[in-house]
């Protein structure tokens, strides 16, 4: 694949996180970093500008997909796109539209998309299967901390650190829907922290939650994405086939790192009776997040063993299996 075929595969990802119409200065900031951070990962200053790019309208969808001449490199492209949208759960009537105009551009029929559509739904719907859905609970501020319930520290840490190495095997497989399945992942975990100290929470909670910690749903899959493309990672362009993992390996798995500080950052929080506001949660977060990085390197063997077990039949089976550990 071509430097041009990548960043039109990412620019298009990146309209499809602005297809909504409804991303606030924190999520621009986030799509930011994430151009910035693929364009150090490729090497290529020309990535960072992507951002811009899409955000100034100084880029079509319409150029980006005619930059793509193999069926593959549109499969890839549309398949990106779903996911964005799809991230951060179901589509609305503005994301609907913009992939059937980008299907319509790439000149993808139906019958080409149907099975990644189907795969893909399968998996937004698992968020179902997490908690109640329910309208969005504001993130309360100086709580009264609940008595010490009793729980067990040690095992939410081997809890976490379980999560952790899924996620990181999830995001080694060269399926681009695999990574999809990273956010309900992590949903359910922090569900589990928060039912262990006697908080039931919805849908909306945790999601909010994760966004106050600076975790966005639609940006944290574009640029698990993003790397997977520039590390030569993805199946239908590296020539991978279901059990097989990358040739970079654990180093581009940073979803490991991601996870394991968002279960210590809520392990924290539904511990100490949800008294962090956002911005404590950010830098709280932002200083697990290092420490997780190094501790990624050590369980770099215990990822790619993940990865080698993985498959849609047992994401389905372990999400739907209650809010317990995975």
């Amino acid at each position: 694949m071509t430097t041009d075929e990548q960043r039109s595969i990412l620019t298009i990802g990146m309209c499809a996180a602005f297809a909504d119409g409804d991303k606030d200065e924190r999520e621009r900031q986030e799509l930011r970093r994430i151009a910035e951070s693929l364009a150090d990962a490729a090497n290529s200053p020309s990535l960072s500008r992507i951002y811009q790019d899409v955000l100034l309208k100084r880029v079509s969808l319409t150029e980006a997909a005619a930059l793509l001449g193999s069926s593959e490199s549109r499969q890839l492209a549309y398949e990106l796109a779903v996911c964005v949208c799809d991230a951060d759960g179901r589509q609305n009537q503005a994301e609907y539209d913009f992939l059937a105009s980008l299907k319509t551009l790439l000149g993808l029929s139906t019958r080409e998309v149907a099975a990644f559509d189907d795969q893909a739904t399968s998996i937004v719907e698992l968020e179902d299967a997490v908690a109640p859905a329910a309208g969005t609970l504001a993130l309360p501020v100086n709580t009264t901390p609940l008595p010490p319930p009793g729980v067990s520290v040690a095992e939410l840490d081997k809890s976490i650190l379980n999560y952790a190495l899924f996620a990181g095997g999830l995001e080694l497989l060269p399926q681009s829907w695999a990574s999809l399945a990273i956010i309900p992942l992590q949903m359910k975990m922090v569900f589990g922290i928060g039912k262990a100290y006697g908080y039931e929470l919805d849908q909306g909670h945790i999601k909010e939650f994760v966004a106050a910690a600076g975790v966005g749903l639609g940006g944290q899959y574009l640029e698990q994405f993003g790397r997977k493309l520039l590390g030569g990672l993805l199946g239908k362009l590296a020539g991978k086939t279901v059990g097989k993992v990358g040739s970079a390996g654990a180093s581009i798995a940073f979803s490991f790192a991601t996870t394991y500080a968002l279960g210590q950052l809520a392990r924290r929080y539904y511990a100490e009776g949800r008294k962090m506001d956002g911005a404590m949660l950010r830098e709280t977060f932002q200083s697990l997040l290092e420490p997780a990085k190094r501790l990624q390197t050590d369980y770099a063997p215990q990822i790619r063993q993940q990865a080698q077990t993985i498959d849609m039949e047992r994401i389905m089976s372990m999400m739907r299996g209650g809010a317990g550990a995975v």
